[in-house]
């Protein structure tokens, strides 16, 4: 990974279990004027070239999202070795991303090669210095090409752009590609870095982000009564996934199992969750029935927990719906709280700490707890990790427009 919380994945996970926020004052650019001024950055010195000759050549059609999914990739690859795999044609990439969000000096460039009459100018445009690969960054499909030649794979390539979803969803279809038998391996995830002027500026519109909070890191407060909406945040996340049979034979260092996977769409309003969460249901249940276990087997759901009002009272309807009586005991916990929300990149970020989480018997927390909402009255894990022993967790992913998906993870069991 890498987040607002740290440059991998073990930093992030440490940080996130000392309950620390990554959320600040927005420094990237300048935010006078604006009702929401915070956001979770990553530091640049944090971003990393993959090895190899490459990167170095794309690097001028890499957007910062993707600079991030290479980052992020590396750990992930070097840490399963899947260099070693010979046969490149069998593995694919699937990820979650939504291209660059165009910037204002772009923006600028483009109107001053306007007349402002509808007519254009194409040599001043050439001429005012808009960079021709601009184009180029802003394409979903140019994302999982650019990850797919930094680091060879050669198999099928998949494109996801389901807003909040998409991470989960590229975990998802590379599990379902594996399993088809059309890939031995994949690497899987998601990145975002639409915190920019443009970028924020739509939210505001929206009134999607929360503008009030005494303080950034008080900003993102999921299932507490005074939440008012997310805190925009960048990052990555990656995982390698590997057909359990390939890894054992080439000895591949294995941290958990992929059980299940459901995914679902509301088709309802773009802007709404379903108010009876039918969509959230169905990818639970999807998920639970696709790893071939009990409802009763699942020790935790990682939320995905916005901080948002509607969306924190509708999950925790769809966690009552498909626990029924147990809801009440089962913990679920909002990583959010303290990285706020990185869209395309929040599946895959939040399954990684869902399995590092199980590796390590501990359970996040949701930080800024501090006042119950009785539309939100189950055991979100206030405040502090809690050391507890799990072996089967859901990670929760739902997306803006209805897109919903579900992973059920496990711990690893070598027999």
């Amino acid at each position: 990974m890498i987040t607002p919380l740290g440059r991998n994945a073990r930093e992030t996970f440490e940080r996130a279990s000392q309950s620390c926020s990554g959320i600040d004052y927005i420094r990237g650019f300048d935010t006078r004027g604006l009702p929401v001024r915070i956001g979770g950055e990553v530091a640049d010195q944090w971003i990393r070239r993959p090895p190899g000759g490459p990167a170095a050549k794309l690097e001028k059609m890499a957007s910062r999202a993707i600079r991030f999914m290479w980052t992020a990739a590396t750990e992930a690859v070097e840490q399963a070795k899947l260099d070693r795999i010979p046969d490149r044609y069998r593995i694919g990439v699937a990820l979650g991303y939504h291209g660059e969000t165009a910037s204002l000096e772009d923006l600028a460039r483009i109107f001053r090669a306007s007349d402002g009459d509808g007519q254009w100018e194409p040599q001043r445009l050439r001429q005012g210095g808009y960079d021709a690969f601009a184009v180029v960054r802003r394409k979903v499909d140019v994302g999982p090409s650019l990850v797919s030649r930094v680091f060879d794979c050669r198999g099928p390539s998949i494109g996801i752009a389901s807003a909040c979803a998409a991470g989960g969803q590229a975990i998802g279809e590379a599990y379902r590609l594996i399993r088809s038998g059309r890939a031995d391996a994949a690497i899987a995830g998601g990145c975002e870095a639409s915190l920019t002027y443009v970028g924020l500026s739509g939210f505001i519109l929206l009134k999607a982000l929360t503008e009030r909070y005494s303080a950034p890191a008080t900003a993102s407060r999921p299932f507490d009564r005074k939440r008012s909406g997310f805190v925009i945040s960048e990052g990555a996340g990656a995982l390698v996934l590997e057909d359990l049979v390939h890894a054992r034979d080439r000895g591949a260092p294995i941290l958990g199992e992929l059980l299940g996977y459901g995914d679902s769409t509301d088709a309802y309003r773009i802007t709404d969750i379903h108010p009876q969460a039918e969509g959230a249901v169905l990818a639970m249940v999807r998920a639970i029935e696709d790893a071939g276990i009990e409802r009763a087997d699942v020790d935790y759901v990682n939320a995905h927990g916005t901080s948002t009002v509607q969306n924190d009272a509708l999950e925790t309807l769809a966690v009552k719906r498909v626990f029924g009586a147990r809801a009440g005991s089962l913990p679920l916990s909002s990583n959010k709280s303290m990285l706020g929300h990185t869209i395309g990149a929040a599946g895959a970020i939040e399954a990684i700490l869902t399995l590092e989480g199980i590796r390590e018997s501990v359970l996040l927390p949701t930080i800024n707890y501090e006042t119950p909402d009785p539309r939100c009255d189950l055991d979100y894990v206030p405040n502090q990790a809690r050391p507890f022993a799990h072996r089967i967790a859901l990670s929760n992913s739902f997306g803006f427009g209805g897109h919903n998906a579900s992973v059920c993870i496990g711990a690893y069991e070598d027999c």
